[in-house]
């Protein structure tokens, strides 16, 4: 039996299966329906519902204590927290630290809004430059770009209005991977869709797509 599934009786006619960001498996089912079926259902669907569940924890961060060794992903390496007791509050790599320093090192809140903070600025001005180098190649303008938290995506894109959308946790990742998520959906102000046309300009200018594409997601 899957862990976290849900079925749901219901008066409709056909059965459905939802994979939830949250690793939630709820499968929605007919009143009548025996378990017999819902037992063939689940074994016939039950490598896609593996895949989908690998890839939303891709997306599942552990709760940090926001104590002083923890790990911290930055431009794809990994530096040591330090917390520290200032009049002054501040965030700053420093070595192989990022260093976080408040007035009260106890209070758990307000250290992850000087941390989300921090990436936040680092983000809004990496991202800036990325999309800079890679709009001289599509040659369209970006109207607007929002950053913050996304459960299931790194990035998307509205090419009607010309918005772009980044996962803030993108900054986690290293350089090649940041470049191939912001270069992707640029590339969709020119082709909507994930067709021939839209993987053969991906290929075309950035021809280790593939490549960056691993490392993203095995980083």
């Amino acid at each position: 039996m899957l862990d976290n599934l849900q079925i749901i009786y219901k008066s409709v006619k056909t059965i459905s299966l939802k994979v939830k960001p949250t690793l939630e498996v709820v499968l929605t089912v007919p009143a009548n329906t025996t378990q017999e079926k819902i037992n063939q259902v689940l074994k016939k669907r039950h490598d896609w519902i593996l895949v989908q569940l690998n890839y939303f924890r891709k997306f599942q961060q552990p709760q940090k204590e926001l104590v002083s060794g923890e790990s911290f992903a930055y431009l794809g390496r990994n530096y040591r927290l330090k917390v520290s007791t200032a009049s002054n509050e501040s965030v700053k790599l420093i070595g192989g630290y990022l260093h976080v320093k408040l007035t009260n090192k106890t209070n758990y809140d307000k250290k992850i809004q000087l941390i989300d903070t921090w990436y936040k600025e680092k983000a809004e001005d990496y991202f800036k430059k990325i999309i800079a180098k890679y709009t001289k190649i599509v040659k369209k303008e970006v109207a607007k770009v929002s950053i913050r938290k996304m459960k299931t995506r790194w990035g998307s894109c509205n090419p009607k209005k010309s918005y772009i959308n980044l996962n803030l946790d993108l900054i986690k990742k290293h350089v090649f991977a940041i470049e191939y998520v912001i270069f992707h959906e640029l590339v969709h102000l020119l082709h909507y869709n994930h067709d021939k046309n839209f993987y053969n300009y991906l290929t075309t200018h950035m021809p280790d797509w593939q490549a960056r594409k691993l490392k993203l997601e095995n980083h």
